[in-house]
């Protein structure tokens, strides 16, 4: 395998993957299962950010933080430098969307609204086709 078939392939996997929550994400919305979408949005992001850094013929990609990997994504394509602002939020949603010592008190499926939900998705899918306009697959 070529070197830069090594690159794409991974990046293609790793969109691909978040295509493929996107759809999940979908099926937890309409079931109200809010704090879980919140949770995957956020994996979506993160997922489709991985896919651009791959892209771009790194060979390890460590780390959770959306807002980190769109900060890298941007060394590479300065169109990223937009999604900073809007999909850090994302990045609240990795540990208190899962775990009730993360809030004060209460549960995560009780505390996580289909408004929070609502954004969160709307913010992975629209990373997810940014990503995938970039990437042109």
């Amino acid at each position: 395998m070529s070197e830069l078939n090594k690159y794409y392939k991974e990046a293609k996997r790793w969109i691909e993957q978040a295509k493929e929550d996107l759809i999940s994400a979908k099926i937890l919305f309409d079931a109200e299962r809010y704090y879980l979408v919140c949770f995957l949005a956020q994996q979506i992001a993160e997922k489709a950010l991985k896919s651009v850094i791959y892209f771009n013929k790194e060979d390890l990609v460590l780390g959770h933080s959306v807002r980190k990997l769109v900060e890298w994504a941007s060394k590479f394509d300065k169109r990223f430098e937009d999604l900073i602002n809007k999909v850090s939020i994302l990045d609240s949603y990795y540990i208190l969307t899962r775990y009730p010592n993360g809030l004060p008190e209460g549960i995560p499926a009780e505390i996580f609204n289909r408004d929070a939900a609502e954004i969160a998705f709307k913010l992975a899918k629209s990373t997810v086709q940014i990503i995938t306009d970039y990437l042109d697959f």
